[in-house]
């Protein structure tokens, strides 16, 4: 019998890879023996994944919730989508951005047993907006003021080592 890994997602910009934060970050979700969910694109979600799946030992794989080409019906997603290391690419029907009901930020919420939000912009926000919502784990890793007026409690991490902890604790990992 197996068991199934958790999955932790990791939200974040697009267009700024935030190396300083991601790939360590990546390389210790690996270590933890979790699965990696990202949106599947550049900048975070690349520098995220490429640490994630360089580290040998790993038991999780890199899952990319993809979004489809805006404008242009039934043509698979926008470049540069998928990004190389993502092993299990989840195509979908739905848009990048924002909240509204057909933007695939909920999969990617729903999906992960645990949040981490690095920097990012408006898709990023409203991931953290979703965590909140259906009451997901998460944690703010970077940019600390960010959980100035969001709803809820939402834990801030001041370091890497600090989101992998908040990490554990809410997976029950030692």
């Amino acid at each position: 019998m197996t068991s199934r890994l958790p999955v932790v997602g990791v939200m974040g910009a697009g267009a700024h890879a935030h190396r300083d934060l991601a790939e360590p970050l990546g390389r210790g979700l690996a270590h933890l023996g979790v699965h990696l969910l990202t949106g599947g694109g550049p900048g975070v979600m690349a520098a995220v994944s490429r640490a994630f799946a360089e580290v040998g030992d790993r038991v999780g794989l890199v899952i990319g919730v993809l979004p489809l080409m805006e404008g242009l019906p039934k043509t698979g997603p926008p470049a540069p989508y998928p990004n190389r290391w993502v092993e299990i690419p989840i195509r979908t029907h739905l848009g990048r951005l924002g909240a509204d009901p057909l933007s695939r930020n909920h999969i990617n919420v729903l999906t992960s047993d645990v949040v981490i939000a690095l920097p990012g912009s408006v898709g990023t926000a409203s991931e953290v907006e979703l965590a909140t919502a259906y009451r997901r784990p998460i944690v703010l890793l970077g940019d600390l003021d960010r959980a100035k007026g969001l709803p809820g409690a939402v834990a801030t991490a001041s370091s890497v080592a600090a989101a992998l902890a908040f990490v554990r604790r809410e997976l029950g990992i030692r």
